[in-house]
C-alpha cells in the first residue's frame, strides 16, 4: 500500500513520544476512542497500531468507495489521535493482518484489542491470540451481549428478531413507558408500508469536504486497483470526525421526522428517500450504535419514525450479529447443505435450503437486463456503493431468489458492491433473510414477490417496457419459484396462500409462466436484455 504521503507529512508533524505507552490494535472497523482499551487510557499513555493491508484489499473485488471509506476513515481516525497526544503506529502494508502485527510485537510488547466484530478477521489474528501475543477484550460497541440472545430465544433455532426486540426493548428502556411499549406496541411495522409519490420532499444528499487527505485517498484507489468496479465520489466520505457528526445532525433533522412511513418505498427519483446513510459509520464505529438509538428514541419526531429506526438498529443489527456468532458464520448448521465455496479467493460457508446453484447474472454488474428496476437499483450501487434494505431485499435479493441464484454468489456480490458490507451483517442478510438460503433459521419465510409489489412500492415500472400488469416477466418467475420449490415450502405456515394460490392456477398458466421463466432466465444467463416482443407467447 503506498500513495500516502500527505498523510505521512501531516500524521509526522503531530506525532509524539511513543515511549513509555499501553499499544493497542485498532481493526479498521473500530475507530473510535469513546470505547475500549483506548477508552480507558489517557491520550499521553496510549499507543495505537493501525494497519492498512493490501491483502485485504485485493481479496475481493470491492467497490472503489468502499475502499475510499476505509481508508480515508481510518488515516483520518490515526490524525484524530494523533492530535489527542497518542501515539500512532500507521504500517501500510501487502501481509495479512496477523503478518503484519507480528512483525511490530517484538518492538512494542503484546497488544490489547477489542474482539474484532469480523470473523475473517478474527480468524486471521488467532494464532497470535493462541501465542499470547495479542489481548482481546470484548467487542464494546453492541449493545447487547450473547446472554441476551440466549434469555430472549428457545435453546435451539429457529430464531426469531421479534422476541429478541421486545426482550432488550425491555431491558434497555428505550422507548418504554413504566415498562411497556411507548404507543403500546412494540413495533410499527405495518403502519411504515407507504409508497412515496414525491411528498413530502426528500432531502438531498450531504456532501462532505474533499481534504487532501480524501483527495490523496481516491488517487491511491483510482489508481490502484482501477479494475474494481463502481465511482468513486470524493463528496461522499464522510470520513472525519466531524463528517461523522455532520451526516447524523443532517440525518435526525432531514431524515427521521419521515423515515417510518416511508422506510420501505422505493423511488428513481429520490433514490435513497429517508434513509439515514449512517450504517457505514456505526458498523466502523464512528458512530456508536448506542448513541444513535438513544438521539433517536429521545427526538420529537412521530413514534412510528423514532421506532422503526431503534427497530433497525436495536433489533435486527444486533439480531443478526449473535446469529452470525452463533452459528459461526453459518458453518455450524444441521439439516443445510453448507459447503465452503466462494466466488473469489475466500471460501466461506454456502448453505442453500432451497438448492439454488445458478450463476449471478451479468445485469449485477452494470449490463442491461430490460427489467428497470433491477438496472436502475444495479446503477445506483454502482454510482454510490449503497441502496437501502427494501431495493436489497425486493429488487436484487428478490430477483436473484426467482432466478435459483446461488446464494453464496449473492453474497459475495453484496460484499464487495457495499460499502456497509462486512461478513457478520452482509451474510444473516442475504443468506438468512434475503435469499431464504437458511430456512427458516432466523426469518419465518422467503421474501419473494412477483411484479405487483414492486409496482405497488416504486415507481420503477413507469419506466419500464414491461408493464406489471400484463407482460412483466417477474410474476411467471414468482409462479415458478413456488411451483420449483413447493414441497420444500409446504410446511411453512406462512407459505400456505402462495401455495393455495398456486394450486388453483391452470395447467396452461403454469406452462406460460414455465416458458417465460426459461426465456428470461437464459436471456440475463447470457447478458441480453429482456425486450417485451421477444416474450414467448401464452399458448392458446
Amino acid at each position: 500500500m503506498s500513495g500516502d504521503e500527505a498523510f505521512r507529512r501531516e500524521l509526522n508533524r503531530r506525532s509524539s513520544d511513543p515511549s513509555q505507552r499501553h499499544w493497542v490494535y485498532v481493526p479498521y472497523d473500530q475507530l473510535t476512542d469513546e470505547i475500549g482499551p483506548l477508552s480507558r487510557l489517557k491520550p499521553g499513555e496510549a499507543g495505537i497500531v493501525l494497519i492498512e493491508s493490501g491483502w485485504k484489499a485485493a481479496r475481493r473485488p470491492y467497490h472503489k468507495q468502499k475502499l475510499a471509506l476505509i481508508l480515508s476513515s481510518q488515516r483520518h481516525f490515526a490524525l484524530e489521535q494523533a492530535a489527542r497526544g497518542v501515539a500512532v503506529r500507521y504500517r501500510a502494508t501487502r501481509l495479512p493482518y496477523a503478518a503484519a502485527l507480528r512483525e511490530e510485537i517484538p518492538e512494542l510488547g503484546p497488544l490489547a484489542m477489542m474482539e474484532p466484530a469480523e470473523r475473517e478477521l478474527r480468524a486471521d489474528l488467532n494464532p497470535l491470540v493462541e501465542a499470547g501475543l495479542l489481548d482481546v477484550g470484548p467487542h464494546e460497541g453492541w449493545i447487547t451481549s450473547p446472554n441476551d440472545f440466549a434469555a430472549s430465544q428457545k435453546p435451539s433455532p429457529p430464531w426469531r428478531m421479534d422476541a429478541f426486540y421486545r426482550y432488550v426493548r425491555r431491558k434497555t428502556g428505550l422507548l418504554m413507558v413504566h415498562g411497556r411499549p411507548e404507543g403500546g406496541k412494540y413495533s410499527y411495522d405495518v403502519e411504515n408500508g407507504q409508497p412515496w409519490r414525491g411528498q413530502p420532499a426528500a432531502p438531498e444528499a450531504l456532501e462532505f469536504p474533499a481534504d487532501t487527505i480524501k483527495r490523496e485517498v481516491v488517487d491511491f484507489v483510482e489508481s490502484s486497483f482501477a479494475s474494481h468496479p463502481g465511482v468513486l465520489t470524493p463528496a461522499a466520505l464522510p470520513a472525519t470526525k466531524s463528517d461523522a457528526e455532520a451526516l447524523w445532525a443532517w440525518a435526525l433533522r432531514e431524515c427521521l421526522p419521515w423515515f417510518g412511513p416511508y422506510e420501505d418505498a422505493m423511488s428513481m427519483k429520490a433514490r435513497d428517500l429517508f434513509h439515514t446513510r449512517i450504517s457505514f459509520l456505526l458498523h466502523v464505529h464512528r458512530l456508536l450504535p448506542r448513541r444513535v438509538v438513544a438521539d433517536a428514541a429521545a427526538m420529537d419526531a412521530p413514534l412510528a419514525s423514532r421506532e422503526g429506526f431503534v427497530r433497525q438498529v436495536l433489533g435486527w443489527r444486533e439480531f443478526v450479529r449473535h446469529v452470525h456468532l452463533r452459528t459461526d458464520g453459518f458453518r455450524d448448521l444441521q439439516g443445510v447443505d453448507a459447503r465452503a465455496v466462494g466466488a473469489w479467493d475466500a471460501p466461506a460457508a454456502a448453505p442453500s435450503a432451497l438448492a439454488a446453484a445458478e450463476r449471478l447474472p451479468p445485469a449485477f454488474w452494470g449490463t442491461p437486463s430490460g427489467l428497470h428496476c433491477l438496472d436502475s437499483v444495479v446503477r445506483s450501487i454502482l454510482e454510490t456503493g449503497y441502496s437501502h434494505h427494501i431495493t436489497r431485499l425486493m429488487v436484487l435479493s428478490n430477483l436473484a431468489t426467482l432466478l435459483g441464484v446461488s446464494p453464496r454468489h449473492l453474497t459475495d456480490w453484496f460484499w464487495v458492491m457495499y460499502t456497509d458490507a462486512f461478513d457478520w451483517v452482509v451474510e444473516p442478510n442475504v443468506l438468512g433473510m434475503g435469499t431464504f438460503a437458511v430456512g427458516d433459521l432466523m426469518t419465518t419465510k422467503p421474501y419473494v414477490s412477483g411484479a405487483a409489489y414492486i409496482d405497488r412500492m416504486s415507481d420503477y415500472c413507469s419506466g419500464c417496457a414491461f408493464d406489471p400488469r400484463v407482460d412483466c416477466p417477474i410474476t411467471p418467475l414468482y409462479w415458478t419459484f413456488l411451483e420449483r420449490n413447493e414441497k420444500r415450502l409446504q410446511a411453512n405456515p406462512r407459505m400456505r396462500l402462495p401455495l393455495a394460490s398456486l394450486r388453483k392456477r391452470g395447467e396452461d398458466r403454469r406452462r406460460s409462466d414455465r416458458m417465460v421463466t426459461e426465456w428470461a432466465a437464459a436471456k440475463l444467463r447470457n447478458g441480453r436484455r429482456l425486450r417485451p416482443p421477444d416474450r414467448p407467447m401464452a399458448p392458446g
